[in-house]
């Protein structure tokens, strides 16, 4: 097996695992979602209170919903990355998701300068290339 064979299953097992990290991290706001439910449900709420909590509530709603459904979406972009990778397919998008994984501080940053490194030489762009052949190949 190549150096870069082996480099290419590290990575992918990588992204599993951050992806993982990912989706935990996201659902960390639900928290904050329960707390609007129960603000706008009235269970927080007095109604002899001058200022209307639902409206705080909706807020909470709106912004932990947001933030859920950015980070699974990240996530789950993140695991597919992975399996492309594991399979050879989709370059430009494992190398997109390797830049945006940057952003996911610590872990995400060193797996997307590695992904980086290792999907820009030309012996692994060689052998996505090499799949998309054999996948025509396979249609025909």
């Amino acid at each position: 097996m190549s150096q870069d064979t082996e480099h290419l299953r590290i990575l992918s097992v990588f992204h599993y695992v951050v992806a993982g990290f990912a989706a935990l991290f996201s659902l960390f706001p639900t928290i904050h979602l329960a707390v609007g439910i129960a603000m706008v449900s009235g269970i927080i709420n007095d109604p002899k209170d001058p200022f209307p909590l639902f409206i705080i509530g909706w807020f909470f709603i709106a912004f932990a919903s947001c933030f859920i459904l950015c980070g699974l979406t990240f996530a789950t972009c993140l695991l597919m990355a992975g399996i492309y990778i594991n399979k050879r397919k989709h370059y430009t998008f494992c190398l997109v998701m390797a830049g945006f994984a940057c952003m996911f501080m610590p872990f995400g940053t060193v797996l997307g300068v590695f992904t980086i490194i290792t999907l820009v030489k030309e012996d692994v762009k060689a052998m996505f290339s090499k799949q998309i052949s054999q996948d025509n190949v396979e249609s025909v």
